[in-house]
């Protein structure tokens, strides 16, 4: 995976980063029907992780930090609640816009990686994966409000 953001960049949610995922030449015919498709998962190993960040079963989500809240204001969850990076087995998903394909390389847009993130497969967004209703736990409605942030209905 290529990106020219800065890991500042990553961190803060920017929006509009661009980056390319890139796969193994000889993988690229199993890129073919993927054209087309508006939105793809890109699943990553997390290769940069601090030691401390593999393995703990509970943390704060951070993520709220960005948003204004302060740290102390979070509770402490555990980490299969939330989409930390920090983890037992450090592995990301994202979904993103899939803007183009040339030969084995993809631009996507708003992929949460660093440069040189491994990605460990590629999955296509399909209509099947859409949920109409859902709900969130009381604690992350709570904190998204606090940020003022919109909450499901």
């Amino acid at each position: 995976m290529h990106t020219s953001a800065t890991i500042d960049e990553i961190r803060s949610h920017a929006t509009g980063l661009e980056s390319v995922v890139e796969v193994f030449a000889e993988f690229e015919p199993a890129l073919e029907g993927l054209d087309g498709f508006s939105h793809i998962f890109v699943l990553g190993y997390f290769d940069r992780l601090r030691p401390e960040q593999i393995g703990p079963l509970k943390v704060k989500p951070k993520a709220f930090v960005w948003m204004g809240l302060k740290l102390e204001e979070l509770p402490t969850v555990g980490v299969f609640s939330l989409d930390s990076p920090t983890r037992p087995n450090p592995i990301g998903l994202s979904l993103v816009p899939l803007l183009s394909r040339e030969r084995n390389r993809l631009l996507v847009s708003g992929l949460d990686y660093f440069d040189g993130t491994p990605v460990l497969d590629i999955k296509p967004y399909q209509s099947n994966y859409r949920v109409e209703e859902y709900r969130l736990p009381e604690w992350r409605t709570k904190l998204l409000e606090k940020a003022g942030e919109r909450c499901p209905s």
